[in-house]
This record gives structure tokens, C-alpha cells and sequence, in this order.
């Protein structure tokens, strides 16, 4: 029985990598319709019905080409970082609080925050083992920015910790049964989607991969499969980090088509950022997570406790 179980578990994990990747595939669909429709042109639309299959021809089209051998790199760092990056995005994955059969984690917060931190040695890996200046440069510029934000993360996840006193993801789900922690936390609503954007590399906050200055960042000697990996990674965390919004801030986790709804929305504005906003300078990324973004967290996080005490 015992058996049983462990295959159930097994095969719900297989089910949601499979989900996942699907999700990542239609989202970079999604990303490129949208970006055209933004720039008044058409997006991917000749590989199937309104270009649905674009995709795939793409994942193909990258895996079957051929993969670069830098004489000079540190060939074993360089080839793995990639694979452990998208290893790591989809191992965050198993934190959802599922009614059934999948692993309820009784500290999925903690695990979330592992996970994350870990992401940064990787992307510090890559940009190092190139062996360029400009993909060390992108890996320590992305190093930088992640850690940084990665402070006012956690200060603003901790006034929604406060609120549930607990480290399950499954109790935000009982806590906004009658008021989302959205209404209640509207700035730090704001700081974090800000935040989850710097996070995942991602517009106004895309330093690690500008190319008016650095080619194309800490991935710029990858090609194949190794970048494919890169981009899975990169996707599959700006998926998540949107269910982790909807799920703090958008009331919780229940099984219904309005999460994915909310999560799709999200995704949605991650797009919409990037085809909307420049990117921002340098050393203004800095001045807004130390010194706007972290005493504001600090402070709700006073009232949050205060407020739970009361």
C-alpha cells in the first residue's frame, strides 16, 4: 500500500513537470502575441492555427542545433549550471498545497526561500564559467540585483507570515475566506509584484541581460540546449512567482479555474511591463530596494505584528 502511495506521489509530480512545461511553452506564445500586438504588428502566426504551435518548432528548432564548445571555459560548470538553474525552478513547483496526492509542505515558505536563494549561484556560475567579460559581467550585475531584492521579499513576506502564523501555503487559503490580504496590504501588493519583476530578471529590471550594453548578459556564450534550459527557467519562476502572488495576495489556494485565472492575469502584467516600460539605471534599481522598498517593508512588517498582537 505503502508502494501505492509513493507511485501516486510520483506520478503527480511527473503530471505537474509536464504541466509546467506545457504552461512555459504557451506562455512565451502569449509573451510573443502580445509584444506584437503592443508594437501594432502580428505575433507567431503561421505554424498551426494562429500560430499555436510555434513553440514547439521552436524548442525543436534549438535542441537540434548544434552546441558550442568554448575552448576556454570552464566546460563542466558551464555545461551544468544551466541544467541545475532548471532543475531548481521546477523543484520549487512541489510546494503547491495540493488537496491530494502531492506533498504538503509543512514549511513550503522556507522551502520557496532555499530554492531562490540557490537560483542566484547558478546564474553567478554561468555568467563566470563563459569565460567573457560580458556574460561575467551580466552574471555579477544579475547577482547583485537578486540578492538585493531578495531582502525586501522575504520582509514582505514575513507581514503575511505574521498574519497566518504559519509557513504552509494551504493557510492563506482559510485566512482570506472573507477579506483578501490584498485589500489589506496594498502597498506591499505593489512592492512585491515590483520585486517578483527584479527577481526573475525581467523588465524595467533586466540587467543581467541588456544587450545595449552587454550583448546578451550572463547567457550570451550559451546556445542549444543550454539556453533552452536558461529560458525554461526563467518562464517556469515567472509562472510561479504569479501563483505565489495570487495565492498571498489574491485569496489563496482552492481548486477552481478563478486561481489559474488569477495567476494567467499576472503572468499577463508581466508581459505588459515588459512591453510598456524602459529599462531602468543601474544604480536607481539599488537606490529603490534599499532605500524605498526595504524600510517600507519593515515598517508594515511592525504594523503587521503589532496588529496580530492587538
Amino acid at each position: 500500500m505503502i508502494m501505492m502511495d509513493y507511485i501516486l506521489m510520483f506520478l503527480g509530480v511527473v503530471f505537474l513537470v509536464i504541466g509546467v512545461l506545457i504552461g512555459v511553452a504557451f506562455l512565451t506564445l502569449l509573451e510573443r502575441k502580445m509584444l506584437g500586438y503592443i508594437q501594432i504588428r502580428k505575433g507567431p502566426n503561421k505554424v498551426g492555427f494562429l500560430g499555436i504551435l510555434q513553440p514547439f518548432s521552436d524548442g525543436l528548432k534549438l535542441f537540434t542545433k548544434g552546441q558550442v564548445y568554448l575552448n576556454l571555459s570552464n566546460y563542466f560548470c558551464y555545461y551544468f549550471s544551466p541544467v541545475i538553474s532548471f532543475n531548481l525552478s521546477l523543484l520549487i513547483w512541489m510546494i503547491i498545497p495540493y488537496y491530494f496526492n502531492m506533498l504538503s509542505f509543512n514549511l513550503g515558505i522556507l522551502f520557496f526561500f532555499c530554492c531562490t536563494s540557490m537560483g542566484v549561484y547558478t546564474l553567478m556560475v554561468s555568467g563566470w564559467s563563459s569565460n567573457s567579460k560580458y556574460s561575467l559581467l551580466g552574471g555579477l550585475r544579475a547577482v547583485a540585483q537578486t540578492i538585493s531584492y531578495e531582502v525586501s521579499l522575504i520582509l514582505i513576506m514575513m507581514s503575511s507570515i505574521i498574519m497566518i502564523m504559519n509557513f504552509n501555503l494551504f493557510y492563506y487559503n482559510v485566512y482570506q475566506e472573507y477579506i483578501w490580504f490584498g485589500l489589506l496590504m496594498l502597498p506591499l501588493m505593489m512592492s512585491w509584484f515590483s520585486s517578483s519583476l527584479a527577481e526573475t530578471n525581467r523588465t524595467p529590471f533586466d540587467f543581467a541581460e541588456g544587450e545595449s550594453e552587454l550583448v546578451s548578459g550572463f547567457n550570451i556564450e550559451y546556445s542549444s540546449g543550454g539556453f533552452v534550459l536558461i529560458f525554461l527557467s526563467e518562464y517556469s519562476s515567472i509562472l510561479f512567482m504569479s501563483l505565489i502572488f495570487s495565492i498571498m495576495f489574491l485569496g489563496g489556494y482552492n481548486l477552481s479555474l478563478m486561481l489559474y485565472m488569477k495567476m494567467s492575469f499576472i503572468s499577463y502584467l508581466f508581459i505588459w511591463v515588459r512591453g510598456t516600460l524602459p529599462r531602468y539605471r543601474y544604480d536607481k534599481l539599488m537606490y529603490l530596494c534599499w532605500k524605498i522598498y526595504l524600510p517600507l517593508s519593515l515598517n508594515f512588517l511592525l504594523f503587521f505584528l503589532g496588529l496580530k498582537i492587538f
